[in-house]
């Protein structure tokens, strides 16, 4: 429900917000995707189509759609949160794709484990907000920052191991996002508190 004076009569009017809640579209974008990099992560299979496919239209266009939605909402954190890491994937799938479309140089690890690291640092400060959200937003975006921690690690030292570590805790970070975004839905279709978010 949102609170606006009328210009000429300055009487107050409220306008009541009837839109759908974004926040689950872009937790199960973000979710989904961030499974099928980390399967490939934990060693299932190699890079490949599947993984552009929704790095590009389900992690990135899906979760800026949400986004554009959350700032509708008046929702700063959700805004930030969904256009940035849908940015995230696009850009993730661009630096894989373009050396191998002639684009540019071949992506060099120092570049790769600095762009982690940004998005780590990022991811920190973002899951230092959540502490004043939602217990299940808390999990999410704690399980994001180890995630990023591990990748940098791995990527860093060139270590099988961790990457392979990271892969394992990227697809429960994925299923977090999964568990609060059709928490969400369920909760609003069912018109109770079936699931429990915090």
């Amino acid at each position: 429900m949102q609170t606006t004076v009328d210009p000429v009569f300055k009487n107050e009017m409220r306008i009541s917000d009837n839109t759908a809640n974004p926040g689950a579209l872009g937790l199960l974008a973000f979710g989904l995707t961030t499974i099928i990099l980390n399967l490939h992560n934990a060693g299932l299979f190699g890079m490949g189509s599947a993984i552009f496919a929704m790095g590009i239209f389900y992690g990135g266009i899906a979760q800026i759609i949400a986004g554009i939605m959350e700032w509708k909402k008046n929702n700063t954190f959700g805004m930030v949160a969904f256009i940035s890491y849908g940015s995230f994937w696009i850009a993730l799938v661009f630096m894989i794709l373009m050396p191998i479309l002639g684009w540019g140089a071949a992506l060099q690890k120092e570049a790769l484990v600095s762009f982690l690291a940004i998005w780590g640092l990022f991811s920190l400060v973002m899951f230092i907000i959540t502490f004043r959200l939602s217990r299940a937003l808390q999990i999410v975006f704690g399980l994001l920052v180890l995630l990023f921690l591990l990748l940098v690690i791995g990527n860093a030292l060139g270590n099988e191991t961790i990457l392979h570590i990271a892969g394992i805790e990227g697809v429960i970070c994925g299923l977090a996002a999964m568990y609060t975004g059709l928490g969400e839905v369920m909760n609003e279709v069912w018109k109770e508190k079936i699931v429990k978010l915090g």
